[in-house]
């Protein structure tokens, strides 16, 4: 995306110097009064701000709570009855870095898109780019659980970063019960992820007119098997790293789905792709 330009002429030289964020280039004036744009080079602008608020939700039965995430991957609970005004928070809830693993883009993969209220309240979900996070409120210790979304795309950054892939804002959602999670991903597919003690299961959906279904190698967590969710999907073979889509094409990064609502008290989840909208149920 870009902010606007400077141009400045070089009458000597016949030349136009662009400052075009977030590139400088060089332009030719030819004979014809056309201009021949050379870029010279890309910088990226993240000087802004140091830490934004990225997304807020109520506590599902407590008024006086709430909770927020950050650019800086970090959720906070804040209880209103401690102070109007929410600049100090009561819990802190942030993942541990691994040592040595720290590289240009830690920050910017840490990044929360979208945080969910479990039903019951005791639970928080997050999504970042690479992850599915479950965190217990009464432990700030850590996650309770880490689900595994973009783990494959890990080596693909630098290219994710140059076409802006690597901002886009994913958002998660649980189903009623509180069992199941889910999240979307590229070529309108979508994960859904058992969350209760013991399971092993990780499921990817497309979003399309005909549906396919694929089992994946999950999580940190296990999960138990989604095989009524939807009557009209089919298995496919392949693991969810292989870099393919349920039609074993390779991602379509241009396709995304970002937004999806599961149902509060039936096992149907809403996914919205592109101009269309999509609904799963059991």
């Amino acid at each position: 995306m870009y902010f606007g330009y400077l141009q400045i002429f070089l009458p000597l030289f016949n030349t136009l110097l662009f400052i075009r964020l977030p590139g400088v280039g060089i332009g030719r004036l030819k004979g014809d009064n056309t201009i021949m744009y050379f870029p010279v080079c890309m910088i990226r602008l993240l000087f802004i701000l140091a830490e934004v608020i990225t997304s807020a939700e109520f506590h599902p039965t407590h008024c006086n709570m709430l909770a927020y995430s950050s650019s800086k991957g970090s959720i906070r609970l804040i209880d209103m009855r401690q102070s109007a005004l929410c600049d100090t928070h009561s819990k802190l809830f942030e993942g541990q870095e691994a040592p040595g693993s720290r590289s240009f883009f830690t920050e910017i993969i840490a990044s929360i898109s979208d945080i969910k209220f479990a039903k019951d309240g005791r639970h928080i979900l997050s999504r970042d780019y690479m992850t599915l996070k479950l965190w217990d409120i009464n432990m700030d210790s850590g996650p309770v659980a880490t689900f595994q979304v973009h783990e494959y795309l890990r080596p693909k950054l630098c290219d994710l970063y140059e076409n802006d892939s690597i901002f886009d804002k994913f958002e998660c959602c649980l189903s009623g019960n509180g069992l199941r999670v889910a999240t979307g991903s590229y070529s309108n597919l979508f994960r859904v992820f058992g969350c209760s003690e013991g399971s092993t299961e990780a499921t990817t959906l497309e979003a399309s007119k005909n549906p396919m279904r694929r089992q994946g190698q999950a999580t940190s967590r296990p999960s138990r098997s989604l095989g009524n969710l939807s009557g009209v999907v089919r298995r496919v073979k392949g693991a969810d790293n292989s870099g393919v889509d349920a039609n074993g094409n390779a991602f379509d990064f241009t396709s995304k789905l970002l937004h999806l609502a599961w149902h509060p008290t039936e096992n149907s989840i809403a996914c919205a792709a592109s101009n269309s909208l999509y609904m799963y149920y059991a």
